[in-house]
């Protein structure tokens, strides 16, 4: 995985105790696991802080507040999803207000990102079949 500068680490961790009121919400549902999925909240990659990551998956999500829309952030965004794309680190945005709104319709649209993006075969704990066995 990529690694984050020490800056980016600590801007990371005061992130985590400044969430918005959506974050804290699609935080709390992803940390039930649904279908099976770990997320990271606010994790350091490269110069960048994700609001939420699924390393399984590869996939970013975040959310977007109306900020995200007004001077510098559009580019700002699009500049940051294209370097993550660089990295096969694939970027969902989820509007704040969809959270607040329907907070099952994010989660659900989120697994929908995550599931093509699995490996084939899990880990399961298990030693791999011998030769012939299946």
């Amino acid at each position: 995985m990529l690694r984050a500068s020490s800056g980016t680490v600590h801007r990371a961790r005061r992130q985590r105790q400044e969430m918005s009121l959506p974050e804290i919400l699609l935080w709390r549902a992803l940390q039930q696991r649904p279908a099976g999925l770990k997320f990271r909240k606010q994790h350091p990659i490269g110069i960048y802080t994700l609001d939420f990551f699924c390393a399984a998956a590869r996939l970013c999500v975040e959310v977007d507040g109306e900020a995200h829309d007004r001077g510098d952030q559009p580019a700002f965004d699009a500049s940051r999803d294209a370097w993550l794309a660089l990295h096969a680190v694939e970027t969902v945005r989820v509007p704040a207000t969809v959270i607040l709104r329907d907070l099952d319709a994010a989660v659900t649209a989120i697994i929908a990102a995550a599931r093509p993006r699995l490996p084939l075969r899990q880990p399961c704990g298990l030693p791999p079949p011998r030769s012939g066995e299946e």
